[in-house]
């Protein structure tokens, strides 16, 4: 008897083609015919968009516009939206307001009717859950209070930070701020009268301030952890329109990959030390021995013999992550856009140098008069209009059909709400949308926008608002404050004008000043 009619080999053979067979039809149920069903289904109702491609989705379409929207030359305009966001930005003018577009097989609808925008961001049924964060991305956050979908941790987790970031905390702040600050321009004497580049500066200068104000230690022993988590943010970012076949990343791994798990695992080891060092060293022998800062905080509530009140140490290595990168990131871009902003404006850094004069003179500037600064609060609030410092969108899933407004969402649809569109909006802002006009905000956020608060949301709004963004405002206030009373700026003549999409919207070529003592 030949092989081929043996009927063992004939069942072994019958059994791998009846299971490759299901293996194809699973691959094409969810890479095709969901997709499919899902864009059939939004059309129904009005959401359209670009065609889901096989695998990829829209991510090459995406790739190729972001690539040639970075090549163009760029004006000194504050056309941000169609640089960042070029494939939002084509087809918010081609689909309308709200449309559906592939990121990979994963269907989007991006969301831009103010409306929406705040029903799904206040969230009050609990419909929609951050989105389940991919690969590198997932691994450089952890489960943290950004990222986590579990109700009882997030509250935990919420409540720590709101505690590490009120009004009284931030007042005890308040001197790292200023020791921070005088550091820098302790630097920026030897560059009177020369070009500076304020971006890393203010890199340097927010690294320090979340060092020493969360977590006790100065940029020096905390430049290490910057570094890697910077890399390993850069790595994530670069591959963030290259999903590979799915499965297949989990045996096959790139060099990205293989050096994104070394700079994770080296992250991880650093803070680790930084925790432990503060277990072994403890502040003193009363009830807060590990010190009232957030890692202070974060280490009361791991040790708490509450269960219900206990974290992880996972959970506070997450939450380490989170508060490094995201409290030094985006307040280092948002003075770094503000500044650029009154350098191109001479009329407003003179309004609010003298503010600054007539509430502090020549002293070092009070949590008081910080909190007073109406001008500095108005340029603040229209640089983060024009530049909001975080990526430009806000990501929720849809865990079970619901109703949104007029629309009927399937399961497992991601919303995306990009806030550049929502702050470039002329209907929201008016024909003036592109200039940098601070009087908007002179009678507070609620007069400029008409009430309608889903129109500026740099921080995000609802439940998930920023629990930072009190501390990122204050420190951009106090180290604008105490520049203002020592120089004068103007924009330099080799500054290159081209905003990036990062981790924020940072200036892709720095920002370049000249600096003149006053």
């Amino acid at each position: 008897m030949t092989w081929f009619g043996d009927p063992d080999v004939i069942l072994s053979v019958s059994l791998c083609l009846l299971l490759l067979l299901l293996v194809l039809i699973k691959v094409f149920y969810k890479l095709w015919w969901i997709p499919i069903r899902v864009q059939n289904r939004m059309t129904s109702q009005g959401i359209k968009g670009p065609s889901y491609r096989f695998i990829h989705g829209n991510n090459k379409e995406v790739a190729s516009m972001r690539k040639e929207a970075m090549s163009r030359p760029k004006s000194l305009s504050h056309d941000v939206f169609s640089i960042v966001l070029p494939h939002m930005h084509s087809w918010t003018k081609i689909y309308g307001k709200n449309f559906l577009y592939w990121y990979g097989h994963q269907p989007r609808l991006v969301v831009t009717e103010t409306e929406l925008c705040k029903e799904i961001l206040m969230n009050k049924n609990g419909a929609y859950q951050k989105s389940k964060l991919l690969g590198g991305v997932k691994k450089l956050l952890g489960d943290g209070l950004a990222t986590t979908n579990d109700g009882e941790k997030w509250s935990k987790l919420r409540k720590l930070a709101n505690h590490a970031f009120n009004g009284e905390s931030l007042k005890s702040m308040h001197s790292e701020m200023i020791a921070s600050t005088e550091t820098m321009l302790e630097r920026w004497k030897i560059h009177e009268g020369e070009e500076v580049e304020v971006f890393e500066e203010f890199r340097l200068l927010t690294s320090e301030v979340i060092s020493r104000t969360a977590f006790g230690s100065s940029y020096v022993e905390g430049k290490n952890i910057f570094d890697m988590l910077l890399k390993s943010s850069a790595l994530t970012f670069s591959s963030s329109f290259k999903p590979g076949f799915p499965g297949i990343s989990k045996f096959v791994k790139s060099s990205s990959e293989i050096e994104f798990q070394k700079l994770e695992k080296g992250i991880r080891d650093s803070l680790m030390e930084i925790v432990r060092r503060r277990e072994r060293n403890p502040i003193n022998r009363e009830a807060n021995k590990f010190g009232s800062d957030f890692l202070g905080q974060l280490l009361r509530a791991h040790h708490d013999t509450n269960d219900n009140q206990r974290i992880s140490m996972e959970d506070l290595v997450d939450e380490c992550k989170t508060f490094y990168l995201a409290g030094h990131e985006s307040t280092g871009t948002m003075l770094a856009w503000t500044v650029f902003l009154l350098a191109l404006h001479p009329e407003w850094q003179e309004k609010a140098r003298k503010e600054v004069q007539q509430f502090f003179g020549k002293r070092t500037p009070d949590p008081n008069g910080i909190s007073n600064l109406k001008t500095m609060t108005m340029i603040v609030n229209e640089s983060l209009r024009l530049y909001p410092p975080v990526l430009s969108v806000v990501n929720r899933k849809v865990d079970k059909e619901t109703r949104l407004g007029r629309l009927v969402l399937p399961a497992n649809l991601h919303l995306v709400i990009p806030i550049s569109p929502l702050h470039y909006d002329p209907q929201l802002w008016g024909q003036d949308v592109q200039l940098f006009k601070p009087e908007r905000f002179s009678e507070g956020v609620a007069k400029a926008t008409n009430d309608n608060i889903a129109a500026f949301l740099p921080f995000g709004m609802g439940p998930r608002v920023c629990a930072g963004s009190n501390f990122a405002t204050t420190e951009a206030k106090v180290a604008l404050s105490m520049i203002l009373q020592r120089y004068t700026f103007t924009l330099s003549p080799t500054y290159t004008h081209l905003p990036s999409a990062f981790l924020t919207v940072r200036p892709q070529h720095g920002v370049q000043i000249m600096l003149h003592a006053l």
